[in-house]
């Protein structure tokens, strides 16, 4: 994972901006990247994966009027630079990311349509001082923002990042705390802290001058899609499995997955390995008490398809472990 964060409308303080991308430092432990303007900055925490080389952020597009920071991978993204560069874009780097720059200068909020993966988005617009944030579909990657008394913005991957912002208030919110210890979690789009909301799934926001506007740009349709019979249909999920799984073992650094042994990541490791050139890299959890251990199942799927398999025993001592981050 990678971390973002930044501003508008207000003072772009670089101290401020380095305070923030050091909040959320674990993000991306191997680079940051800033941009200051006068009344915008962004800042960013990478984690190479995707051009390892060439995809520090932010990135610009050929006159350097738009800017991008980006959390996530976008799967798709060779078969979109086709089309871009077919009709003229000019790429600096190999990043998926980049391509949903050039994407964005071509059809605005309309790219996200496109768009196939896991993200968080900032793009900052020198050309109309517009900011742009934008979350997937179905919000794997965290995007919070608060707004400021003049009028300005604060965004980050974390609510910490925004606390760094000396406008920002450390005031918690007690409904969202009164939800949170009845419902067991905060209902987007509210948060713990009073004035800072995230951005739902499958949402944009766009900044400029002191305006805000939110908006849903997905919905998840329940309506019959398919009627054919249960064996087409088990060799349509299994097709769909393995695109799943296969568009997402791009990567210039070597690969893992979680393992537990259950159903699901069982099915993902199967399929990651029959597409991997090399064994794949597995790793499980398991517990001391027997009865609560599942790393025998792990062990089982791992010798089945030969994966590189690594295990980490949790023993019991979890409360002293507490005690000590506590102290």
């Amino acid at each position: 994972m990678c971390g973002i964060a930044g501003l508008a409308g207000t003072a772009a303080d670089r101290e401020v901006l380095e305070k923030m991308a050091v909040a959320i430092a674990h993000r991306g432990p191997d680079s940051d990247g800033f941009l200051v303007d006068n009344q915008a900055g962004l800042a960013f925490r990478r984690l190479s994966i995707i051009d390892v080389a060439g995809g520090d952020q932010p990135i610009f597009n050929e006159d350097e009027s738009i800017a991008i920071i980006l959390n996530g991978e976008i799967y798709n993204h060779h078969d979109l630079r086709k089309g871009l560069d077919e009709r003229g874009h000019r790429f600096r780097t190999h990043s998926d990311v980049e391509t949903v720059l050039h994407l964005y200068e071509e059809t605005g909020e309309r790219c996200l349509q496109e768009l196939r993966g896991m993200f968080a988005l900032a793009i900052w617009n020198r050309r109309d001082s517009s900011l742009f944030l934008a979350r997937d579909r179905v919000g794997k990657k965290p995007l919070y923002y608060s707004r400021l008394s003049g009028g300005g913005i604060v965004f980050g991957s974390e609510i910490k990042a925004i606390l760094q912002h000396p406008e920002v208030k450390r005031e918690p919110d007690l409904n969202a705390i009164d939800q949170f210890l009845t419902l067991q979690y905060v209902p987007s789009p509210t948060t713990a802290f009073c004035d800072i909301e995230r951005i739902p799934p499958a949402h944009w926001l766009r900044w400029r001058d002191g305006r805000v506007e939110l908006s849903r740009y997905w919905h998840l349709e329940y309506e019959d899609k398919l009627t054919a019979s249960e064996p087409e249909l088990k060799e349509e999920l299994l097709r769909l499995l393995r695109g799943a799984v296969a568009i997402r073992l791009e990567s210039e650094v070597p690969l893992g997955a979680f393992l537990s042994g259950g159903v699901d990541s069982s099915a993902v490791v199967a399929l990651a390995a029959e597409a991997s050139a090399t064994p794949l890299r597995t790793f499980s959890i398991g517990f001391g008490p027997s009865q609560f251990d599942e790393a025998r199942y792990a062990r089982l799927i791992a010798q089945r398809f030969e994966t590189d398999h690594h295990e980490l025993v949790v023993e019991a001592g979890a409360p002293e472990l507490i005690n000590g981050q506590l102290c």
